[in-house]
This record gives structure tokens, C-alpha cells and sequence, in this order.
């Protein structure tokens, strides 16, 4: 049991590297004319995560298509954000066949996001976990094995976020998320929180009550009669808001630790590959091999903070 909890999992947040690795790098094309950017991001920071964790285990999380469990509630979830161009979702297939080269399972499940995958995953991981992503929704997932590298800005600009990182950025811990979440809202998921609650007041009901189900008991000590009448107006919206940013733990998924293990790649395939996508510069990195298993790595020892 103590060597297996030396033992780390990489899981990656696929749709998100792929997005951000879209809008950060120029429009990269083959002589043929396809669109390579987001596949030349994504191995990028592959490669990155991979040299920097020395992982045991590696997983790949995707989006399926389609709508999930939070449009059965809440119809307008995610209804204002604009489609991505088909630029980008071409690219996708790409980036499978490059993770099928190197052995890394994809998991994905009809009527879920990444991020429920990702959470299910990380619920079922024995041993320390890095969860890859460029979204900081991930970090209501970080807690005593697991933690979050986050990408902020491009490719390179990537962060290690712990528990302590995380209440040094909001004030509180990961486990207050979901309720952060639920008062102040998240325009970019159309999750529509409390009306006239902001990110400074919400802090300041978790900081004095510590979560939603708290708050609500003992609404009556909440100081200000205009805070007050907000939170009991729209008490349904709030627990909704909270359902609808909440990453499930418990996605139906056929996931087996041992078929996730980081070894041998099929080296051919990859070259053959990136020769494909005229990624020369990423063949020289590869010629030196990545890493397949090394000595315990420390990841501590590398946190970086806010």
C-alpha cells in the first residue's frame, strides 16, 4: 500500500487544452491546408506535464457531443456561449489518434462533461492525481491527492494549484466552490446564482456561514435586510445554481486503472504522425524518448502558488 501511494495519475481535461491551445497559438497548417494548432498545443503541454510529473498513469477526458443532465434541468445551460468553429472540433479526431498512438485511454460518456469524467476518475484514483486542464472549474476536485495544473494564459503559462493554493486565491477551501459558485453565478455556463450577489459578498456569507445549507437555517442572521430578502427570493435558483456547477463523482464509466498505465508507446506510430502534422521540431523532442517510469518525483517541492 505505501508504494502505491507513491505512484501518481495524470488526468487531462482534453476539450479544454484543446480550446485553449486553439485561441492561444497562430492559425498552424500543414502544406495540404489542414488545421494542426490545436493538436501542435496540445502535445506541447503533453509533453510538458509528462517530463515535469513522470506519471505511472495517464487518462484522457472528452466532452461527448450533445447535451447533458444539467440541460434536463436547466434548459439555458451553457445557452449563451458561442459555438466553437468547426476549425477547432475538426482538430479533435487528430488529438484522439495522437493519444491512441501513445496508449493513453480517452474516456468519454453520452449525457456528461469532461469534467464529470475527470471527477469520477479522481474519486476512483488510490494515489495522487494531477488533474491537466485550462478550466478552473476543476478545482472544487483538488483535495488531500489530488491537485490541479492549470494552464492561465497560452500554452506555457501553467500553474500548480493545491488546497492551500486555492483558499490563497478565494479565501476558502475547494469543498466551498460549489456554493461560492451557487451565490455569485458563472456567466460563462449561464449559471445564474443569487441576482445582486457578487464575488465579494459571496465570500464574505461563506466566510460567516461556510455553505449553502448553513446559510439558509440561519438566514435570519444575515446583517444586511437587502442580502437578506435577495437570498430568500431566490433560494430555488441558488440550490439550482449549485446542482448545475456541481462535477458529478459518480459518472457510469467502464474506467480500470491498470489499462491507463503511461509505458511503452508505439513509437512508429507517433513519428509517422507527427511527420503527418509536420511537427519536425516536436520529432526532435521525441527522439530523445519521453519518460516511461524514473525515480519518485516530488510534486510538492514544485508547487507554485497564485
Amino acid at each position: 500500500m505505501g508504494e502505491e501511494k507513491q505512484k501518481r495519475l495524470i488526468v487531462i481535461d482534453a476539450n479544454s487544452i484543446i480550446h485553449r491551445a486553439f485561441h492561444a497559438l497562430p492559425s498552424l497548417t500543414t502544406k495540404s491546408g489542414e488545421r494542426v494548432n490545436a493538436v501542435y498545443g496540445f502535445l506541447l503541454v503533453l509533453f510538458r506535464v509528462i517530463k515535469e510529473f513522470q506519471p505511472d498513469y495517464i487518462a484522457a477526458c472528452f466532452d461527448f457531443p450533445g447535451k447533458t443532465f444539467r440541460h434536463k434541468k436547466f434548459e439555458q445551460y451553457k445557452a449563451k456561449r458561442p459555438k466553437a468553429p468547426d476549425e477547432l472540433y475538426n482538430q479533435i479526431p487528430l488529438v484522439k489518434n495522437v493519444l491512441a498512438g501513445f496508449n493513453i485511454p480517452v474516456f468519454e460518456k453520452e449525457g456528461f462533461e469532461a469534467d464529470d469524467i475527470i471527477g469520477t476518475i479522481s474519486n476512483l484514483s488510490p494515489m495522487e492525481t494531477i488533474i491537466l486542464s485550462g478550466d478552473q472549474d476543476v478545482l472544487q476536485l483538488v483535495d488531500y491527492k489530488t491537485k490541479a495544473y492549470i494552464l492561465r494564459k497560452g500554452v506555457k503559462d501553467i500553474i500548480l494549484v493545491d488546497e492551500a493554493g486555492v483558499k490563497e486565491k478565494y479565501g476558502f477551501l475547494p469543498s466551498q466552490l460549489l456554493d461560492f459558485k451557487a451565490l455569485r453565478g458563472d456567466a460563462s455556463d449561464n449559471i445564474p446564482g443569487v441576482a445582486g450577489i457578487g464575488e465579494k459578498t459571496a465570500g464574505e456569507l461563506l466566510s460567516q456561514f461556510g455553505n449553502l445549507n448553513n446559510m439558509y437555517k440561519n438566514i435570519g442572521d444575515v446583517g444586511s435586510p437587502r442580502i437578506k430578502e435577495l437570498l430568500s427570493e431566490n433560494k430555488d435558483q441558488a440550490f439550482l445554481s449549485r446542482e448545475l456547477a456541481e462535477i458529478k463523482k459518480d459518472a457510469p464509466i467502464d474506467f480500470v486503472l491498470e489499462k491507463c498505465r503511461w509505458q511503452n508507446y508505439d513509437k512508429e506510430k507517433i513519428v509517422s504522425l507527427l511527420k503527418g502534422f509536420e511537427f519536425y521540431s516536436l520529432l526532435n523532442r521525441l527522439s530523445g524518448g519521453l519518460p516511461q517510469k524514473t525515480k519518485e518525483k516530488t510534486v510538492g517541492a514544485n508547487l507554485k502558488l497564485w
